[in-house]
């Protein structure tokens, strides 16, 4: 089902940076095809590895082993979902964002710009609002915010107003109506890199995407206990900026504090300067790992008088 479902990027590379401890406990946080938690409970004896997956479709994948449990609900609860059952502090965390390969190429869930269906983009099925309701009825001003924070996308006032002309005249329900009601305003020899940055946009404000790993990031510090290690792979520099940030400072900003003893305040050190970037015999094998970085980090006591 795995190979089917989604091809695990930076497999090996990934789990040797947790690290594994046969009798530890861990976390995917992102199990998706599986293929990261088959890895870690290789290297498992008598270990526990708990699975998070919001998309009901992923339960599916989920192996039949004692030592695996499967929670289906959004990563950025993980902290709730843990303590319910039964677990306090983890030996390490594994993140593999961005969309499966299983939401791209399903085409009823509307992520794809390959595919005319309904404008959805909702990982969990259970969330009410689509992207179809925040194309029809966010007003300019957040269509602006939305399409510059997570597209990145250039002259998003512009954007925004075409698309508010676009859903007076129809509602804008599926992604060819969509890609329809950008053409004025689509760059010529770049209309593959622009749909995908407003798809990008919609996609991450639907699922709340960055909120949701900010959440990880701050719920991490308590639960990985001291000498474990959190594993994140991102696909875009809004996400690898942001968890750059946080491994290196501890918080969003990225601004190092130190305590009145001088000491820097931050719960992780990064075990490389520099992120880990997908092989090319990887990229020749997958080219959905084409943006992947992966940083990896071990939790470390803080000193006593900066807690």
């Amino acid at each position: 089902m795995e190979g089917a479902y989604h091809i695990p990027v930076m497999l090996h590379e990934s789990v040797e940076g947790l690290q594994i401890d046969p009798d530890g406990i861990y976390v995917d946080a992102t199990f998706g095809g599986g293929g990261h938690s088959l890895e870690i409970l290789n290297r498992l004896k008598s270990g526990r590895l708990l699975g998070f997956d919001q998309d009901p479709d992923a339960r599916a994948n989920a192996p039949e082993d004692p030592r695996f449990t499967f929670i289906a609900a959004n990563f950025r609860h993980a902290q709730r979902y843990l303590r319910a059952a039964g677990v306090r502090q983890v030996d390490g965390i594994l993140a593999d964002l961005g969309v499966s390969s299983h939401h791209f190429d399903a085409p009823e869930r509307g992520f794809s710009i390959r595919y005319d269906a309904p404008l959805d983009m909702r990982m969990d099925q259970q969330k009410s609002q689509s992207a179809a309701d925040i194309v029809n009825t966010y007003p300019e001003e957040k269509l602006v915010q939305v399409l510059a924070a997570y597209g990145e996308v250039k002259s998003p006032r512009k954007v925004a107003n075409r698309l508010i002309q676009a859903r007076n005249n129809s509602p804008i329900g599926t992604t060819f109506e969509l890609i329809d009601a950008l053409r004025p305003v689509t760059p010529r020899q770049k209309e593959y890199r622009f749909q995908a940055q407003v798809f990008q946009a919609f996609r991450m404000e639907v699922n709340q995407e960055l909120q949701a790993l900010e959440a990880l990031l701050e719920q991490s510090t308590v639960l990985i206990k001291p000498g474990g290690r959190l594993a994140v792979i991102t696909y875009h520099s809004l996400e690898d900026r942001l968890v750059k940030h946080y491994l290196r400072t501890g918080n969003a900003e990225g601004k190092l504090e130190k305590d009145f003893f001088g000491n820097p305040i931050r719960p992780f050190r990064p075990t490389q300067s520099k992120p880990i970037i997908p092989t090319e015999s990887e990229l020749n094998a997958n080219n959905r790992s084409r943006s992947a970085k992966l940083r990896v980090a071990e939790r470390i006591e803080l000193p006593k008088q900066a807690r």
